[in-house]
């Protein structure tokens, strides 16, 4: 067989489809593999350039080939999708790969460590276990209601409501009162393996230096620390904080010509649960009394007094992704912005 150069490889569960070029561009290989025989024909070929799509299991695949010599590139599918020829299917998909690999200007992925991949595993496990136990609430709410009992929101409201269902004198019915007790036993249940989660979470962020010095930023806690980290690792796959940001789509949509900028809402690309927990850890510092601590200080209250809170906040977030990335990057710890004498008459005006 020719030399090959460059190889696009589309993965799926069963069947996955190769196809090689040479140093000229030339077409070498087209050629499909059963999943057990993927990482044999792999092994026997030479160290070569292998592109494959960040989705499910792609870094498996990235960390299993990469052990034979080969230099293996993950690419967002979005920057893979322009290269395609006509009609979509295995084929094609290859060849859009193996091109968009090749290109010097592309953005990759960066490959995760199995300790990285086990940390998202907790996260994206906790995150489902706290959606289930909403959806447990929520019916019990719907299903109690319909017998007159309302109680307030959030959690004391819950502990009323379960109080209630468990209290032998009011007029729920017996067969209802026993299928409430299910959806209660649920919640608790829940509630006791997200707890368990967290205890891991937080054994783990204890034990990790760079877990640590993120968790200095104002508004980021033990979850979004440990979340960055699985999401990006040492985050020297970008260039900049801004890149970072706008990775997890925390940076306005551009609609720009003519030399006229116009800017819009933020792009809401990329890791939607990052962005969530940076936006939510912003939305922590409106409370007055950590305003002058949150990433930038004046630079925050003097942007309350001008804009809505929410666009305030989304704002904050995006300096606190960048603060992050150069934290990371450069393995120091969050310093404080030096707050000047006008604080007090500045938090007063923005109130």
């Amino acid at each position: 067989m020719e030399k090959i150069s460059t190889i696009g490889l589309d993965i799926a569960k069963q069947v996955f489809q190769v196809h090689g070029v040479n140093d000229q561009g030339q077409v070498v290989v087209q050629k499909r593999l059963r999943r057990a025989e993927v990482l044999i024909w792999f092994e026997q070929l030479e160290p070569c350039l292998i592109g494959i799509e960040s989705c499910a299991t792609s870094t498996y695949w990235a960390q299993e080939i990469s052990k034979f010599g080969h230099k293996v590139r993950l690419i967002p599918p979005i920057y893979v999708k322009p290269y395609v020829r006509r009609q979509k299917n295995d084929r094609t998909d290859a060849a859009a790969i193996c091109e968009a690999v090749s290109r010097p200007s592309m953005r990759f992925v960066a490959i995760k460590t199995v300790e990285q991949q086990s940390v998202q595993t907790l996260h994206r496990t906790r995150e489902l276990l706290i959606s289930q136990q909403t959806q447990a609430i929520n019916a019990l709410r719907a299903h109690i209601a319909e017998y007159g009992m309302i109680f307030p929101q959030k959690n004391p409201g819950v502990m009323r409501a379960i109080e209630a269902v468990r209290d032998q004198q009011n007029s729920l019915p017996a067969f209802v009162r026993q299928c409430l007790h299910s959806l209660i036993d649920q919640i608790d249940h829940l509630r006791k393996e997200i707890n368990k989660l967290d205890r891991q979470m937080t054994i783990w962020h204890r034990a990790n230096a760079d877990s640590q010095r993120l968790a200095t930023i104002p508004g980021v806690g033990v979850i979004t620390a440990t979340a960055i980290l699985a999401s990006i690792g040492d985050g020297k796959q970008f260039r900049s904080g801004r890149e970072f940001a706008a990775s997890i789509g925390l940076v306005p949509n551009q609609n720009s010509s003519g030399g006229k900028e116009r800017l819009g809402h933020i792009s809401k690309k990329g890791n939607a649960y990052l962005r969530t927990l940076l936006i939510l850890g912003a939305t922590a510092m409106l409370v007055k009394k950590y305003r002058t601590r949150a990433a930038g200080g004046m630079w925050f209250l003097n942007l309350l007094e001008r804009k809505p809170a929410r666009v305030a906040t989304v704002a904050l977030a995006n300096k606190m992704a960048r603060v992050a990335w150069a934290i990371l990057t450069k393995g120091s710890v969050y310093v404080a912005d030096d707050v000047t004498a006008s604080t007090a008459s500045m938090m007063a005006a923005v109130g």
